[in-house]
């Protein structure tokens, strides 16, 4: 287990690069991290109201759900990033859901799911959230909206499942090529706390986060003529590195412009006033380009 690095330049980094639970972030949490059946879709079950366990492949997955159904309306699902869970999306949920179905959900290893049962990788992170999807929104279309992890996480899965995800929101999602970043902005040769950084980041994306989640660095698909939009922060706070965080912020600069090949219909827009956590220090913003993309994907599926 990587001892804590308490410096403010590590903090911004852990918890800019996968969400607030990452090492550094809140004191002890690092201290307590663990290291390291397929669902069918079923449309007809009773829709979801406020939280409650559901099974997906064995495993028990806390969900949350708000807003009245609508056939054939995109359901918007909030994705949460690493060390997070869906009460900190609540805010957000109870705006979109008076005008829409939403629903998020705590992956396994988060919030109240369960553990897993091992390792995991996008594919088995990915089953999980196709069971999820299965059973908050059987055959309607699906938006998905995700921070950091999250938003990789579903920028990762959109292209596979075409059938289902109609539109994407990406709230400073993690880059693409995030791990290669973080070496070639920390070179190996760092000394102190960047090195610290380094060496702590790369086990977290080697699967030494609460997860057990492996985060590996990929070409991104396309996942049609989807509407995607990808929202960066505006306050380069990452330059508060010590010698690094220029190299930082231009990496992440790079990696938000790099998930525009997600769609040809993908826009990149800057939260001016936010650090990493979009939906908090501007919900506004957040909900605003939700907003837009359900409508944008409810207008296509409809031939219009």
């Amino acid at each position: 287990m990587l001892r804590k690095i308490k410096t403010a330049a590590v903090t911004t980094l852990c918890c800019t690069v996968l969400g607030a639970g990452v090492a550094g972030c809140d004191g002890d949490a690092m201290e307590n991290w663990d290291p390291m059946a397929p669902a069918t879709r079923t449309a007809q079950a009773a829709p979801i109201s406020g939280t409650k366990k559901i099974e997906v492949a064995g495993r028990s997955v806390n969900v949350s759900c708000s807003g009245d159904p609508e056939k054939g309306r995109p359901v918007i699902v909030l994705m949460h990033g690493a060390g997070d869970g869906l009460d900190k999306l609540a805010a957000v949920q109870k705006t979109l859901s008076k005008q829409n179905r939403v629903c998020s959900y705590d992956r396994l290893g988060s919030g109240g799911s369960d553990q897993p049962d091992g390792p995991q990788s996008f594919s088995s992170t990915g089953k999980i959230l196709t069971g999820v999807l299965d059973r908050v929104a059987g055959d309607n279309p699906v938006v998905l909206a995700g921070h950091s992890l999250g938003g990789l996480i579903a920028a990762r899965y959109a292209p596979d499942h075409k059938d289902r995800v109609k539109g994407l929101v990406l709230l400073d999602a993690t880059p693409p090529t995030m791990l290669d970043d973080i070496k070639k902005s920390i070179p190996e040769s760092a000394k102190g706390p960047a090195a610290e950084l380094r060496a702590q980041n790369l086990a977290v994306f080697q699967g030494q986060n609460p997860e057990k989640l492996a985060v590996a660095d990929g070409e991104v698909r396309s996942a049609g003529n989807i509407p995607v939009e990808v929202i960066k922060h505006g306050k380069p706070y990452l330059k508060a590195i010590p010698e690094y965080g220029s190299r930082l912020e231009k990496a992440w600069a790079v990696g938000q412009r790099k998930w525009l090949g997600l769609s040809s219909a993908a826009k990149l827009s800057t939260a001016a006033n936010s650090g990493h956590y979009i939906y908090v220090d501007e919900p506004g913003v957040a909900v605003q380009a939700i907003e837009r993309v359900t409508a944008q994907a409810a207008r296509q599926a409809h031939g219009e």
